[in-house]
């Protein structure tokens, strides 16, 4: 397969439209075979159910190639089990499971010529979705729904290093007890938008989001779950049923216990014993692990011992083992990289 002609090494984290995605629809209680498509336009009603209530749920993941020059995808089966916990959240048909791994495969297999060389640091970014399309006026679930899945190539999240980030402690709640947070739902990134352009203006990276009960404890980052680090190397992260479920904190924990023999601990983490941990990092799909090496809560700095110039050590060891995995520098537990061709 001969690839595209794209400056590999110069590619930011932004839209390029490849050849072929997926579509799938939904109509009369059933999902339509689906199939591969060149267009990459998508035509709804003035009154789409999604343009009217926001029913819309997606999902985000990675094809690479390996050291060994296979193209692989990382956990897509836990992708596809979460799409399926959102769509079930907001009252739309869910997509199965088994067909979000095969769609997935087969858009990256018809975009193979743009999934970057292996060492670009770059890779392709893999973006199913779903939404409601026919006419909705009341206040209801749609009827009818479209699945797609479309592609880019991207370039690494951090352009020279990953060097630790300065993040505040937001005033805005991110989601409520009960509420959305534990899913992949348009909804709630739309309303962290205005925090996160405020976080830019005041010249932070990131907002770390309290929980709305009490704004005692650590919850997450607009798109990023918190890992911690304690004084003796333990792994710790928040526990709450209004956080996302992370694919990359999970495997994060398990690269933690079985890889490096590290204790893990997913808890309740209270915002005031922030201050005794040694490593704090934001992990997620796109910087796999973003160090954070100053929290500021309203003009008062805590600042962890790892420092603002390079990852803490362990947080290091963390992301050269995951990352290790994911390039097939390290041999991966089983059922981790589905590989595509």
């Amino acid at each position: 397969m001969e690839k595209k002609q794209i400056d590999w090494s110069n590619l930011g984290f932004g839209y390029v439209q490849t050849d072929m995605r997926y579509v799938s629809n939904f109509k009369d209680g059933k999902w339509d075979e689906g199939e591969l498509t060149p267009d990459a336009n998508v035509v709804l009603n003035e009154c789409a159910g999604v343009l009217q209530y926001a029913q819309t749920v997606f999902e985000g993941l990675k094809a690479y190639t390996t050291e060994d020059g296979h193209i692989v995808m990382f956990r897509p089966d836990l992708n596809a089990k979460r799409m399926a916990d959102s769509a079930r959240r907001l009252e739309m048909p869910v997509f199965p499971e088994d067909r979000f791994i095969e769609a997935v495969a087969q858009t990256v297999k018809a975009n193979a010529a743009y999934v970057p060389p292996y060492g670009s640091g770059a890779t392709l970014y893999v973006r199913p979705y779903m939404f409601g399309t026919n006419p909705v006026i009341g206040v209801k679930p749609a009827d009818e729904y479209q699945f797609r899945v479309f592609t880019t190539p991207v370039g690494p999240y951090f352009k020279g290093g990953a060097k630790p980030i300065t993040i505040k402690v937001s005033d805005f709640d991110r989601a409520a007890p009960h509420g959305t947070g534990h899913i992949k739902a348009g909804l709630n990134y739309a309303m962290s938008l205005h925090a996160i352009v405020t976080a830019h203006e005041e010249g932070f990276a990131e907002n770390m989001y309290l929980d709305a009960a009490t704004r005692t404890k650590v919850e997450e980052t607009g798109g990023a779950n918190f890992i911690f680090v304690t004084k003796d190397n333990k792994v710790v992260t928040p526990k709450s049923d209004s956080i996302l479920p992370s694919i990359t904190r999970r495997s994060i924990l398990h690269v933690a216990k079985e890889y490096l023999g590290l204790e893990v601990e997913e808890r309740e983490v209270f915002f005031d014993e922030v201050k005794d941990f040694a490593e704090c990092g934001l992990c997620g799909t796109a910087a796999v692990i973003s160090p954070v090496g100053k929290i500021v809560d309203h003009g008062k700095e805590i600042c962890f011992p790892s420092g603002m110039d390079e990852m803490g050590p362990v947080t290091k060891k963390l992301y050269e083992t995951l990352t290790g995995i994911q390039m097939g520098h390290l041999e991966a537990p089983e059922g981790w990289l589905k590989v595509v061709e």
